[in-house]
């Protein structure tokens, strides 16, 4: 079978390369790639240099303003009475803290109890504490001696086997923690019980089918994955019961509030004597948010769970980025952008 001399000539459309049409179908190649634009965002530059330029005229503001007498905050922020009034201040607040989180405890779990009784005197604690200011517990309390001049242990409606004057009993320093544990320990009766009930009842009827009993139930099972929800309002609370008992210095209590107060009755001068008592809760503020970070980051964890990042390591997740980005755009062969 012969076949026609025209079918073996080449055909010049498709022997030249210039005149052949692109394959779409084949994958292009690295020079083939077109360059793609990210999206621009010129709001979100513009409101954050807007931010920047108002943060820097506020700072400045405070830095420049000789009204702050910053030298005299330099020279009280470490005298013998501010730090004496901020030992008191922490003082306190760990005591509120560790006491009120007890007693709330102890609440949370009558108020899940099966028993009526305890159940309503449970809610009636909460629903009192919650419903007074803490400036009018306060008072109450500094107060008690007007109502109840002594205390007795005994039989009710009999004998007192034991009585005290409580003039000589309750003094500020013992009012303020009394008043200011009662309150807390009213709010952290709620934040223990929200926790509790978040986990999943399943978790207790599986440790319950293992033969567990209910103490260990509570302490292994419950508690744990509790606290996954108690710790971010628990370290909320810690904040503000410590920017909270400044309020106590209404009693003579010589807390860091109080201790500038006397400083600045006595020099007039207020404003840099506020300066400090600021900058110090600030600085207490400041830590405590850090470790409430590490221990949410803690309890936190989990077989299929990522944790969040630590900010130092966010900070060398970006330095490597950026140094990726200085070598890919310093690379001799590296593609036009």
């Amino acid at each position: 079978m012969s076949v026609p001399p025209d079918v073996l000539r080449p055909d010049p459309v498709r022997s030249d390369p210039a005149s052949r049409k692109p394959d779409v179908s084949a994958p292009p190649g690295a020079d083939e790639v077109s360059r793609i634009v990210p999206r621009r965002h010129p709001g979100r530059w513009l409101s954050a240099v807007v931010a920047l330029l108002a943060l820097a005229m506020a700072v400045n503001s405070v830095v420049r303003n000789e009204r702050f007498q910053w030298s005299v905050v330099g020279r009280y922020f470490t005298t013998p009475a501010v730090l004496d009034g901020l030992l008191l201040t922490l003082w306190l607040t760990a005591a509120v803290m560790v006491l009120g989180f007890l007693i709330g405890t102890g609440f949370a779990v009558l108020r899940l109890s099966a028993n009526p009784v305890l159940r309503t005197l449970s809610w009636g604690y909460v629903w009192i504490f919650r419903s007074t200011p803490l400036l009018v517990q306060l008072l109450f309390w500094f107060n008690i001696g007007a109502l109840y001049p002594t205390l007795g242990i005994g039989i009710p409606f009999g004998p007192e086997f034991l009585t005290f004057k409580t003039v000589n009993l309750f003094g500020a320093g013992l009012t303020a923690l009394i008043g200011l544990t009662l309150h807390e320990a009213a709010y952290a009766a709620e934040v223990v019980r929200g926790g509790i009930l978040s986990v999943d009842a399943g978790q207790t009827e599986a440790a319950a089918s293992l033969g567990l009993s209910r103490w260990r139930v509570l302490r292994r099972v419950i508690v744990p994955q509790a606290m996954r929800s108690i710790v971010p309002t628990a370290g909320n609370m810690l904040i503000g019961t410590l920017k909270g008992t400044s309020i106590v210095s209404v009693l003579a209590v010589q807390d860091l509030l109080f201790s500038v107060q006397l400083i600045y009755n006595r020099t007039y001068q207020v404003i840099p004597l506020l300066m400090v008592a600021t900058i110090w809760y600030i600085i207490v503020t400041t830590v405590l948010s850090a470790g409430q970070f590490y221990i949410e980051r803690h309890y936190a964890r989990g077989a299929a769970r990522e944790l969040p990042p630590t900010p130092v390591q966010r900070l060398r997740r970006q330095a490597a980025a950026l140094t990726v980005r200085l070598r890919t755009a310093s690379a001799p062969d590296a593609p036009p952008r």
